[in-house]
């Protein structure tokens, strides 16, 4: 389980293909130091395996299907990316309850400067299926960070950014159109899943909770 808060902000090196899989090399410093082999990391929201693990890097295999279905088909060598090891059972709760399970990538429309302010807005277009479990002042993982919905939208949704949180994600290295990675506050999938068991005669649904503020 992750938490939604970055460690540090890695470098792809390297990205082999082969087998059916890609390997990739990932340039790190400060994850790398607890990090052993078969360890859990999440990778922009990821959750991945480190297979290989050096002082400056790790290295991680990516199915075809989990390159295809995440913002990391638009990676290339250089690329940035955000780091979270697992939180550990005795540490802070900083964020919000992050698997790692991508369910789905959005799109970014726009990151600009508040009007007199030194924060940003960020937009970010959301496939409908995902719209559905996002709230006014809820949780949404994008690229692995742990951020609060500020405008619901018909395109999509908008967060504020302080500049800290800028600085220290890989969100300055990204532009408009680019995929990003996006997980909905599961708590949300699971209400619906138990509604759906409901009996039929019930009147609560998943979008009377939603605009009610669940």
């Amino acid at each position: 389980m992750f938490t939604g808060i970055i460690e540090e902000v890695g470098e792809i090196k390297r990205i082999a293909h082969g087998d059916g899989k890609r390997r990739l090399t990932v340039a790190a410093r400060q994850v790398t130091e607890e990090l052993k082999k078969g360890d859990s990391i999440a990778v922009s929201g990821v959750c991945l395996t480190a297979v290989e693990i050096t002082p400056k890097s790790f290295v991680a295999d990516l199915a075809e299907e989990t390159w295809k279905r995440t913002s990391f088909s638009r990676i290339k060598p250089s690329a940035l990316v955000n780091l979270e090891l697992p939180m550990r059972a005795n540490g802070r709760f900083g964020g919000h309850v992050v698997q790692g399970h991508v369910d789905g990538t959005g799109k970014i429309l726009a990151l600009d400067r508040i009007p007199d302010a030194e924060d940003y807005w960020l937009r970010i277009e959301i496939p409908p299926e995902l719209a559905r479990y996002v709230i006014f002042k809820g949780s949404l993982a994008i690229e692995g960070i742990s951020l609060t919905v500020a405008k619901i939208e018909e395109a999509g949704v908008t967060l504020a950014i302080i500049p800290h949180t800028l600085e220290m994600t890989n969100l300055k290295s990204l532009k408009r159109g680019d995929p990003v990675n996006l997980e909905v506050d599961m708590i949300a999938k699971y209400v619906e899943k138990m509604l759906r068991g409901e009996a039929s005669n019930s009147s609560i649904t998943i979008e009377r909770l939603v605009r009610e503020g669940f």
